[in-house]
């Protein structure tokens, strides 16, 4: 990195109110360890964010802590889907579905437009009559629910459809003939889940919240029977800190229990189910329409987004250790076996470009006798566990300023006599536009001009505004000060080198890792998972994040590491000999060993 470029980025990061640079990491810290806050967050996934933005936007003092990168868990490992679960329909579950379809029209209409985009989906039907008239009522009522009781949101995108056989062989030449006697259209959204967490994150410290990541926590604080904050470790220098609060708020997915136990409370138990996703090239499958498909274990959507399509979900229990679930070669060969039942061109394994395995959090009812019962619910649960600990589970991305407003609600519901806050107002997340929002409009109908001023084509444009909004205006800075972050990043020719920086200018990045999974996703939308860019990439970042020449062979061979096994992993027969082969890999920043006692 040229020191022009070292001297643009810090300047840069100096001067966002809501980037999360490694000065405001540093700001953050010596925040979270002076005085004591209303509300301390412990999970940075986009329940936890969501809570300490919700907090925030309430007038109360707020820290959020991420004991590895914002959304590294569950949060970017999701479906990267915006609906209100057409199947729970189904089940007769109409609350749980308007209110997720509320939630949708919000993200696309109101607080995330430049981040949540409408995309078309093709319910294919095997029968003529009674299930068109079936599947046709559900979908209807589907609709009606997002548009006309859903007041909140709006539907924010367009109304079903219904497709005979020759409509549907022109908008899907994909589909096998025989696969289909027509299809019902519909739409949902779509959102690229790790990036959404991170400008949540970014609006959360704009409205004043100290949020640090790389920071775990290691014990609690204790005055008068209560919960009063925590013991962490910064793990990025070995920094003990104590950091008091009058509540803490739980936000930890599919780790609630170890942090029940942490904190020495029982409340909640979690099941996790693992998900595991497949990535294709875009030319892998004709037509500009997704799919979802019922099968016999669960429901399969083929999504497609700009440059490759995601197929998946699979559905099934993970009972092995949960930092980092992956992908074994019968997760993958279900997922191929199921699209290519419908599919005209059979994919293979090498039409596999990347995979990722998240692990979702289902809450696990008790029965009276204290003994888990079988039936999991994918609705959330808030429970205060102990005086000053609050902690949430279950739910789905969609929903998640309705989780963060209720366990909010509910840790305020425990608050001390005497507390200083005094009446605190109702949650007004539903008004509150998330960073990159406020603007986007008028820069996405600026988007020919700005190509044409630059020589950019306008989808590179559009693919800055779709990841960035408004706040496209801050990477356009880096590139004005420095004209060779406009060109191409090595190996990635859809991300400018500028993207890379800025990862770490203001997006939070501290790792490698950190800007080709979750700022980038380059580590499963290309065949060569990121390794291309690897170097190119290290070498950018080195300046803002104070790396050594040492420090940044350290990054990559820790990342060709990861990749390594991963790979190895996808074939392994199984769960157990899948995640033998990933942990052969490296921690960049390994976690303290728990005390024993």
């Amino acid at each position: 990195m040229t020191s022009s470029t070292t001297a643009t980025a810090a300047a840069a990061a100096a001067t966002g109110s809501t980037a999360l640079s490694p000065a405001a990491r540093d700001r953050a810290l010596e925040r979270l360890a002076a005085g004591t806050l209303d509300v301390l967050v412990v999970g940075g996934g986009v329940t936890g964010a969501g809570a300490a933005l919700d907090a925030a936007s309430r007038g109360l003092s707020v820290g959020l802590l991420e004991q590895r990168d914002w959304a590294s868990g569950t949060s970017s490992r999701a479906s990267k889907l915006v609906h209100g679960g057409l199947r729970y329909l189904e089940m007769l579950d109409f609350a749980l579905v308007h209110e997720a379809l509320q939630e949708r029209g919000l993200l696309v209409g109101r607080l995330a437009p430049h981040l949540v985009h409408p995309v078309p989906f093709l319910y294919p039907l095997q029968h003529r009559v009674w299930e068109r008239a079936y599947v046709g009522a559900g979908i209807a009522l589907y609709d009606a629910l997002a548009g006309v009781f859903g007041r909140v949101g709006g539907r924010g995108v367009p109304l079903h459809r219904h497709l005979s056989h020759r409509a549907l062989a022109r908008v899907a030449p994909s589909l096998r003939p025989d696969a289909a006697v027509g299809a019902i259209r519909y739409f949902d959204a779509k959102v690229d889940d790790a990036r959404f967490v991170e400008v949540l994150v970014r609006t959360a410290v704009g409205h004043g919240v100290a949020a640090a990541s790389r920071v775990t926590v290691t014990g609690y604080l204790e005055e008068g029977g209560r919960v009063a904050g925590v013991t962490a470790v910064d793990l990025e220098t070995g920094r003990e800190l104590r950091v008091r609060a009058r509540h803490v708020i739980g936000a930890t997915g599919v780790w609630t229990e170890q942090t029940q136990e942490l904190f020495r409370a029982q409340g909640l138990q979690v099941r996790a189910s693992k998900g595991v996703h497949v990535v294709v090239p875009r030319d892998a499958v004709a037509g500009e329409d997704g799919f979802i498909l019922k099968t016999e274990k669960s429901v399969l959507f083929i999504i497609p987004w700009t440059t490759h399509w995601v197929i998946g979900t699979t559905d099934t229990p993970w009972d092995l250790a949960k930092d980092h679930p992956v992908a074994s070669a019968a997760d993958v060969d279900y997922l191929l076996e199921q699209a290519n039942a419908v599919l005209r061109r059979p994919l293979t394994r090498d039409d596999v470009l990347g995979v990722w395995t998240g692990l979702r959090p289902l809450i696990q009812p008790v029965s009276s006798d204290g003994s888990a019962t079988t039936r999991v619910s994918r609705e959330h649960t808030t429970a205060t566990v102990r005086p000053g600990l609050t902690v949430i589970a279950g739910g789905k991305y969609t929903t998640y300023r309705v989780m963060a407003r209720d366990v909010v609600d509910v840790a305020l519901a425990d608050r001390a006599p005497g507390d200083p806050a005094g009446e605190v107002p109702a949650s007004l997340t539903d008004q509150l536009p998330l960073a990159g929002a406020d603007g986007y409009a008028v820069r996405w109908n600026q988007r020919h001009r700005l190509a044409a001023a630059r020589g950019w084509s306008e989808e590179r444009v559009v693919h800055l505004l779709h990841r960035y909004g408004a706040l496209v205006d801050e990477v356009l800075a880096l590139v004005d000060a420095d004209p060779s972050l406009g060109e191409p990043l090595e190996g990635a020719p859809h991300h400018l080198r500028a993207e890379v920086v800025y990862a770490a200018t203001h997006e939070g990045a501290l790792h490698l890792e950190d800007v080709l999974t979750r700022r980038t996703r380059l580590s499963y939308e290309q065949a060569d998972r990121g390794t291309a860019s690897a170097r190119a990439a290290a070498e950018l970042v080195a300046g803002p994040l104070g790396w050594s020449a040492e420090q940044v062979e350290q990054e990559v061979s820790t990342y060709l590491e990861r990749v390594a096994a991963e790979r190895a992993a996808e074939v392994e027969p199984d769960d157990a000999s899948a995640e033998r082969a990933r942990l052969r890999a490296p921690e960049i920043r390994p976690l303290p060993v728990a005390d024993p006692a």
